[in-house]
C-alpha cells in the first residue's frame, strides 16, 4: 500500500511540475521599475547605480514633458533623443533617455517607456 501511495505521489508531482514552471513565467502588471517584454533585458537592479553614474558622466540632456514618467507612457515623436545602452550593462533592444529628471528605457519603435531606472 505504501509503495502504491508513493507511486501516486510521484506521478502527481511529475504532472504538476510543468504547470508550476509555467506559472513562474506568467506576466503580470508592470509597475515602476519593471522590465517588460518577451524576455528582453533591461537594466538589472545590481547595475542601476553604475548606470546612473554613466548617465551623469555622459551628461545626457534632460527632456521635459508635461506627462508623468511611468512605465507604459509614450514619449513624444519629436524633441526627445534616444541613446544606445552600452554593452557593459547587458544586451537590450531598448534605448535610454532622461525625461523629467528620470532615466528611462524606451522601446525605440513605439517610444513606450519600458523601465524607469530608480
Amino acid at each position: 500500500m505504501r509503495n502504491h501511495l508513493l507511486a501516486i505521489a510521484a506521478i502527481a508531482a511529475a504532472i504538476g511540475a510543468p504547470a508550476a514552471a509555467q506559472a513562474q513565467s506568467t506576466v503580470g502588471i508592470a509597475g515602476p521599475g519593471a522590465v517588460v517584454g518577451g524576455g528582453a533585458v533591461g537594466i538589472a537592479v545590481n547595475q542601476r547605480p553604475a548606470f546612473r553614474e554613466y548617465i551623469v558622466r555622459e551628461r545626457v540632456p534632460n527632456y521635459t514633458i508635461p506627462d508623468r514618467v511611468v512605465v507604459g507612457a509614450v514619449l513624444p515623436e519629436s524633441g526627445v533623443t534616444f541613446y544606445d545602452v552600452p554593452q557593459s550593462f547587458g544586451e537590450t533592444p531598448y534605448r535610454y533617455t532622461v525625461v523629467n529628471g528620470e532615466t528611462v528605457l524606451v522601446e525605440p519603435r513605439t517610444r513606450r517607456i519600458v523601465q524607469v531606472i530608480d
